[in-house]
């Protein structure tokens, strides 16, 4: 009778373990790997242009990627590359132009941008009607309202050479970022620099009417830079290349399903931000996939990669504002090896 007990329990362990083995075969990928934390720093606030990474936490897309991602908002670009150097956070959002100069001051710390997400950053000079500025020539004899670190006018030297601009006629006055929008609307000064989307919504905010704001894109006026990318701590990447893949496709998946219903992607965002207004956020995520994100190339090549030729042009006129103590090779600053394949990457 001891004998046939002692069966019994060694046969019933053999089912249990049996069963836990089926268990564990038949569970979803993302359930069994869901342990892998990834901290991901925006490069600002809870607004239009975050709806993507928002969007695709709360459909369970990371999560099916077998990733506990957590999203913080940011105070600008800037912010992001220290926060993934260090490894308090393991992925960023960051502007590539400032991911290069760091490399070259930093070159022991090898952070890389993984996915270009900003085709066209929206560094733009901003005007007004009547104020006779409609192409970068009409700056010369007039007031540029320019914050000292904003990151457009950043860009102002490569800007100015590539439009042939004759820059001791613009009058660069130094302003802070919140009166910059004010004092182009009192008539202070008669253009200022500043991101497209953000400028022109702020001054549509004070009630200047959408057909009177005049936006000039740099990169439609011969700015050749990248903007804004997906970042990786190195540390992370070689640890947790699948980690760093699976969150490349799910943000994808939030790409374009923002494309295709960006009112929808909105909504994602508001939650987050108690002073966020639907329609404005839907305008300001618009704008950016229009003019930043969803380009031709883009069209053409799929989202997220780089083209070589175009990233030398863009180094030239780096140099035309920064000066490189060694400038770093493409390869030092961009791994396109965890993207999918480019047909996967397709954005409509």
């Amino acid at each position: 009778m001891q004998r046939m007990r002692e069966l019994g329990s060694r046969a019933r362990q053999g089912l249990s373990a049996a069963a836990l083995l089926l268990g564990a075969a038949l569970a979803p990928v993302g359930s069994a790997l869901a342990e892998t934390p990834l901290r991901f720093s925006l490069d600002w606030r809870f607004e239009g242009p975050a709806a993507p990474y928002l969007l695709a936490l709360d459909e369970g897309w990371y999560a099916e990627e077998g990733l506990a991602v957590t999203i913080d908002s940011g105070a600008g670009s800037l912010e992001s590359i220290p926060r993934v150097a260090s490894g308090t956070y393991q992925m960023g959002f960051a502007d590539i132009n400032s991911l290069i100069k760091f490399r070259d001051q930093n070159p022991e710390v090898p952070v890389k941008a993984v996915m270009l997400v900003y085709d066209k950053p929206p560094f733009a000079v901003i005007s007004l009607a009547g104020r006779g500025v409609a192409e970068p020539k009409d700056l010369e004899g007039k007031v540029l309202g320019a914050p000292a670190t904003d990151g457009a006018f950043a860009q102002w030297d490569a800007f100015v050479a590539a439009n042939a601009i004759e820059p001791e006629a613009v009058t660069i006055e130094n302003v802070g970022f919140p009166v910059r929008e004010p004092m182009l609307a009192e008539g202070r000064v008669d253009a200022i620099t500043g991101f497209s989307y953000s400028s022109f919504l702020n001054l549509k905010g004070a009630g200047i009417a959408e057909e009177d704001i005049v936006v000039l894109l740099m990169a439609d006026h011969g700015l050749e830079l990248y903007g804004n990318a997906i970042i990786v701590n190195p540390a992370f990447a070689e640890a947790e290349p699948e980690a760093v893949r699976g969150f490349l496709r799910a943000t994808l998946r939030g790409w374009r399903a923002a494309v295709a219903d960006p009112e929808a992607a909105v909504e994602h965002v508001l939650p987050r931000n108690d002073v966020a207004r639907a329609e404005i956020e839907l305008e300001r995520l618009q704008m950016n996939l229009r003019d930043n994100v969803v380009t031709d190339w883009v069209r053409a090549n799929g989202m997220g990669g780089i083209d070589p030729e175009r990233w030398a042009r863009a180094m030239d006129q780096i140099a035309l504002t920064y000066d490189f103590t060694r400038r770093p090779a493409l390869e030092e600053v961009f791994d396109g090896s965890f993207l999918p394949p480019a047909e996967e990457r397709r954005i409509d």
